[in-house]
Order: C-alpha cells, then structure tokens, then sequence
C-alpha cells in the first residue's frame, strides 16, 4: 500500500522445550520505502543511528568497526526496570539480505541473530522477510523473548515500521 508500512504475515515458531532451538518469529513488512533506501538504514551505523531506529538507546550504542561487508556494533535499549544489549556481527555480504548475529549480550545466547531479506516491489517499495532468532539467557530475557514469541512479533515490527516511517518523511 503506497503511503503505509504495513505488516503482511508475522508467523512465530518456538522449539519444544530443552531441544536446544532458539525461539523464532519471521515476519513480512512492507514499505513505501525504496529497498535501496531500506539497507542503506539497516547499514547506516553513523551517530544517527539511534535517531533512524529509536528503540537504540544512544547510551547502549557503541560502533567498533566497519568494513566492506560487517560491521561489530554494540547495540541496546532501556525499558522500564531493565536495560538488554548485545554485541552484534553485522553481514551484509549478500546484497538482498543483512544479519546481524550476537557475540556478547547481556540477555541472549552468542549465535542468536535476526536477518532482514529485502525486496522490491512493483510500485517502488519494499518487501522485508524479517527473522528474529534470539535464545534468552536471563529472566528478563526469557519474559521480553516470550512477548515477542507470542505476538508473533509486533514489538520487532512496530520498531522496523517506526524507523520506516522515520525514512518517509525523510524523503531522503
């Protein structure tokens, strides 16, 4: 839909207890907004980054290096009670398709990532498959993890259409 980031399917997985499996939500946005436009945000680690993607708490982000195709970025946010972050590995080596996997957190297993496969659409937008795969190692992380299992990932895609909607009016 021209002018609306909207959500097609959210679908959530969750591996039977003591499997070893992370907990799993994909999800399928789309967006006005070009997918050129899409990962250059996804990629954009400059101090704006907290401005484009406001569930980063400015505090919580650290960029510690950048290259051709990753990145190690520590990226985090506040909520009421609780703070969670992770050190992620960035790759965007695949042009349609950038996944950024953790390396340290202080809410979930090294290894736990979430990838975004970004596609045109016919009117000039984009179609984002999003995959969010994150195993909790703390209290904190298991309740945000069961949250976001159950809904089937609402608060991963309200904060991807935010930062959307930060672009639109962008225009930029």
């Amino acid at each position: 839909m021209p002018g609306r980031c909207g959500a097609g399917t959210l679908r959530s997985t969750q591996a039977a207890e003591g499997s070893g499996a992370m907990p799993k939500v994909e999800m399928d946005l789309e967006t006005p907004v070009a997918p050129e436009r899409v990962r250059a945000a996804l990629l954009d680690f400059s101090d704006r980054r907290p401005e484009l993607w406001p569930g980063i708490e400015p505090s919580l982000y650290h960029v510690y290096s950048v290259g051709a195709t990753t990145a190690e970025v520590k990226e985090g946010s506040r909520m009421p009670g609780m703070s969670v972050w992770a050190v992620e590995h960035y790759d965007w080596s695949d042009p349609r398709l950038v996944t950024w996997t953790v390396r340290e957190s202080n809410f979930c297993t090294p290894g736990s990532y979430v990838s975004a496969a970004i596609t045109g659409r016919p009117d000039g937008g984009s179609r984002v498959h999003i995959v969010w795969n994150r195993t909790p190692t703390t209290f904190g992380g298991r309740i945000a993890t069961f949250l976001i299992v159950a809904s089937k990932g609402r608060p991963v895609a309200a904060s991807f259409r935010r930062a959307m909607k930060i672009l639109e009016r962008a225009g930029v």
